[in-house]
């Protein structure tokens, strides 16, 4: 009886709306925390160090949370770009070009507001980066929840959108976030993606050789001082995705289904636990719509990212260079657009490595603030925009039934 309700429990955790259940679960909780009576104590917890001193790994809890389990998140978030690219939409090049092309948009669009709105604030010489990333959980959350009338290539158009975005966020966290370089350190890195590879080649399953491997490649790509999660998208990218004969599934497909659970059901949500912990005080809400680093992220976010995906997708369908996925409409490209905006997971992780440093705290505070409340925002704009897109696409499929009857 334990193995059917382990692979109920299992199936639900895959899901996008309960992954992003949980995270919104876990982000309100941590912002009752923090401003509760008890508030020192989420912080306390927060920042106890823990660690092995020998292995120069004594973290905070929060540390641990930002470098080792968005590492998992970032490992499943590589499965997922490397199967898309390979065997999925992304694998065929003009379905491939579109979410390209619009992901590209939703990063440099959104920065480069970002860039001039924070241009001189503490912390915005590389926090205009905060607002590049879309958060796939929280998206797909939204998307799953009240786009369920949408035609299906809208989950396929968020979810590479996101994927490729996520994968340029990465790529500006390890431009961005490494002050000096370790090359003994990166060249053990290195050695061990090769040997991760080389197994994989071999058609070689045992974890007892892949987990040491994924540790190690983990430890040695953060003690070369390039990020942490760099190491999880990494040996996703390196995992072969194309099943052989006589095996039932492939070992991205097989990793997936365990690990995205563990990742979507525990990773992302205690790292929201320990990142959403925004003390809304007078001084972080007297300047949240004020302050140039808040303005920079809110503009970034809502307005650049929903410019960016939209306008640039707009303007590859109208040349020619792409086309527009199967049944959706211009209002349907906006409505996803607004989803875009969603940051929330990674644009916390970018806040937290821009403005840790920044004066006493507060500018990374009205960041994570930010970027809160436009995730917020953009969550229930794209909800309402895609509940309308619903029910039109509702009653055109009634009417076409409607047709068919006559």
């Amino acid at each position: 009886m334990i193995q059917p309700l382990r692979s109920e429990l299992t199936r639900y955790l895959r899901a996008e709306t309960v992954g992003g259940a949980i995270l919104l679960v876990a982000a309100a909780v941590a912002l009752i925390w923090a401003n509760s009576p008890v508030g020192e104590s989420y912080f306390s917890v927060r920042d106890t160090v823990v660690g092995i001193s020998a292995l120069h790994l004594e973290l905070s809890i929060g540390a641990w949370a930002q470098d080792g389990l968005l590492a998992v998140f970032f490992f499943v978030a590589g499965l997922e770009l490397k199967r898309e690219l390979v065997v999925g939409e992304l694998a065929d090049r003009k379905k491939a070009l579109l979410p390209i092309i619009a992901a590209g948009g939703g990063v440099v669009v959104p920065a480069a507001i970002a860039f001039a709105i924070g241009f001189g604030a503490p912390g915005m010489d590389r926090g205009w980066a905060i607002p590049v990333a879309t958060d796939i959980a929280f998206a797909l959350a939204v998307l799953a929840m009240t786009g369920s009338r949408i035609p299906t290539g809208a989950r396929v158009f968020l979810l590479s959108l996101a994927v490729v975005d996520d994968l340029l966020a990465i790529g500006l966290i390890a431009i961005l976030f490494t002050a000096s370089i370790a090359m003994l350190w990166l060249c053990a890195s290195a050695l061990t993606f090769a040997g991760y590879a080389y197994a994989q080649h071999r058609r070689i399953t045992t974890p007892f050789l892949y987990v040491p491997l994924a540790l190690f490649a983990w430890y040695a790509v953060h003690e070369s001082g390039i990020h942490a999660t760099i190491a999880g998208v990494a040996l996703g990218l390196l995992t072969r995705v194309r099943k052989d004969r006589g095996e039932a599934e492939a070992p991205a497909t097989r990793l997936e289904h365990r690990i995205q659970p563990f990742s979507a059901g525990f990773c992302v949500p205690v790292f929201a636990l320990f990142a959403s912990g925004v003390p809304l005080n007078s001084d972080v809400l007297g300047e949240l719509f004020t302050n140039r680093v808040s303005l920079a992220v809110i503009a970034g976010l809502l307005i650049g990212k929903t410019i960016g995906i939209f306008g640039i997708s707009w303007l590859a369908i109208r040349t020619g260079i792409a086309t527009r996925p199967a049944n959706l409409f211009n209002r349907d490209m906006f409505a996803l657009s607004v989803l875009g905006a969603i940051g929330f997971t990674v644009s916390l992780l970018v806040a937290e490595l821009a403005m840790a440093d920044v004066g006493d705290g507060t500018s990374l505070e009205i960041a994570k603030a930010a970027v809160l409340i436009t995730s917020l925002a953009a969550s229930l704009i794209g909800s309402a925009l895609l509940l309308r897109r619903g029910r039109v696409h509702g009653a055109r499929r009634d009417d076409e039934r409607d047709g068919v009857l006559e």
